[in-house]
């Protein structure tokens, strides 16, 4: 059988009808929403999963029919915080194993024209031009700026083909980030420091502007002065507000959420419902899509990085997966290698905070990648008949597995990770077993600690058989 390498496979092309849209018996009678629901049904092929009260109805539907996408189709006034917590409990109880066994998303908007909008969006995205208000790994990008939540006046820009380099900004930034979302036609746009649902704050250790949205969906930026700047940026794009607290909440259509979908032409994003503190699930996210440019959708990023903190409770917390994020239970210990990590109940408390608070807009087929850019390892997941086989080659000496930034928190080290292009049954390690790898039915995991130091591959063979087949 002809070798096939996993890793160049369109998930999409595989799994074209295994899609399932998630929705309300309410929403799918709103003539405008049902419009939402038979978009993305033409669009994939997809089931119609129907609930009366709660999205937890749709867990036997989705457990029959094992979809590899869902889509759970909301108005802005369904997506409560309690919404997503229940998303992402549901999505974990498909089989036996903790991890999201399915890559889904919720698909929004200020109303239901915004949301067909983006639904009816094909055409992969291919990021080139990234802009952000704190710090990201401009080397790994295609060209960008990001502009210092930090130091007033400091920002770095990259050019194509160019190193990145400092430009002198003023304080006040406002004016200028308005600039670049409608005249420079950023694909990525990534934010941190102090927000709400209803506010961004630009600057974090000194003053700056601030966003804010208008009651029909228009974002704009208020500068020191008190002038507006409306935002009107079309383009469709990735939205990262990786270290927000509360920007993930779409609490109905007047919250900043909702004017980022409908002014900023934003496609997918994900974000904090709650005030974030800890931050593994949202800073992680730049580990697997900005710094391994080009592996990643946006969406296997996202969920790459939930199964890594899900990997972590599950080796240094043994039992706590079924714990809440109010506190640990008693029983709980710390395993050896958490000790060796120097992780304690503070961090279990915080691993359990965002676990579940962390939402994800968008259709989640839709494909957004970073341009092919520098990354510190090769990795192959190749298959020749039963016989599977993940290799990961450093391409930069000892340092290959270290972080590549360090701004903001919970940095680096990430276990290595890379997806099937179709589920897995009957699996078996062959060899590789030193390196602690795990093998589900649609993912294999290999710990990353933040002691390997090495320019040795890394190599595991397992046998597997397709499902169903």
């Amino acid at each position: 059988m002809k070798s096939l390498l996993f890793l160049l496979l369109s998930a999409h092309l595989v799994f074209g009808a295994d899609y399932a849209i998630v929705v309300s018996h309410k929403t799918a009678k709103e003539k405008n929403w049902a419009k939402v629901v038979a978009a993305l049904q033409e669009k994939h092929s997809a089931k119609i999963i129907q609930y009366k009260h709660s999205v937890k109805e749709a867990l036997p539907s989705l457990k029959k029919s094992f979809p590899r996408h869902a889509c759970f189709v909301a108005t802005p006034n369904e997506t409560t915080k309690d919404f997503v917590r229940a998303i992402h409990v549901l999505t974990r109880k498909l089989d036996e194993d903790p991890y999201t066994d399915l890559f889904w998303g919720i698909l929004s908007g200020h109303d239901a024209d915004n949301a067909l909008a983006i639904a009816k969006t094909e055409k992969p995205l291919v990021i080139r031009n990234s802009l952000a208000c704190t710090e990201i790994a401009l080397d790994r990008c295609e060209r960008g700026k990001w502009f210092c939540e930090l130091r007033k006046g400091h920002g770095v820009e990259k050019k194509a083909l160019e190193k990145a380099k400092s430009i002198q900004l003023p304080q006040d930034t406002t004016s200028l980030f308005v600039k670049e979302l409608n005249d420079g036609k950023p694909d990525l746009f990534v934010t941190s420091g102090h927000a709400t649902e209803n506010d961004l704050q630009l600057g974090y250790r000194y003053k700056n502007g601030i966003f804010r949205s208008k009651n029909e969906g228009t974002l704009y930026g208020l500068d020191l002065s008190g002038k507006h700047h409306s935002v009107s940026s079309p383009n469709p794009k990735i939205y990262m507000p990786i270290g927000n607290c509360l920007m993930g909440h779409l609490q109905g259509p007047k919250s900043m959420a909702a004017a980022f979908l409908k002014s900023a032409g934003v496609r997918q994003m994900m974000g904090y419902v709650e005030v974030t503190w800890y931050g593994y699930m949202g800073w992680g996210c730049l580990d697997y899509f900005i710094e391994q440019p080009g592996r990643y959708s946006f969406t296997e990023a996202f969920f790459a990085n939930h199964h890594a903190l899900i990997h972590r409770l599950e080796s240094c917390f043994p039992g706590s997966n079924g714990a809440n994020a109010a506190g640990a239970k008693p029983t709980i210990r710390q395993s050896p290698l958490a000790r060796q990590l120097g992780l304690g109940k503070q961090d279990l408390r915080g691993l359990l905070f965002d676990r579940d608070i962390v939402a994800f807009y968008g259709d989640p087929a839709w494909e957004a990648k970073m341009a092919n850019g520098k990354r510190n390892w090769n990795q192959t997941l190749s298959a020749k008949g039963n016989e599977y086989s993940f290799v990961i080659k450093p391409t930069a000496g000892l340092g290959s597995f270290m972080p590549v930034n360090k701004n903001g928190v919970q940095r680096g080290h990430r276990p290595f990770v890379a997806f099937f292009g179709q589920r897995l049954e009957d699996i078996r390690i062959v060899s590789g077993l030193e390196h602690d790898p795990v093998i589900t039915d649609n993912f294999i995991l290999v710990p990353n600690s933040p002691h390997r130091k090495t320019d040795k591959e890394i190599k595991i063979s397992f046998e597997a058989k397709v499902k169903g087949v």
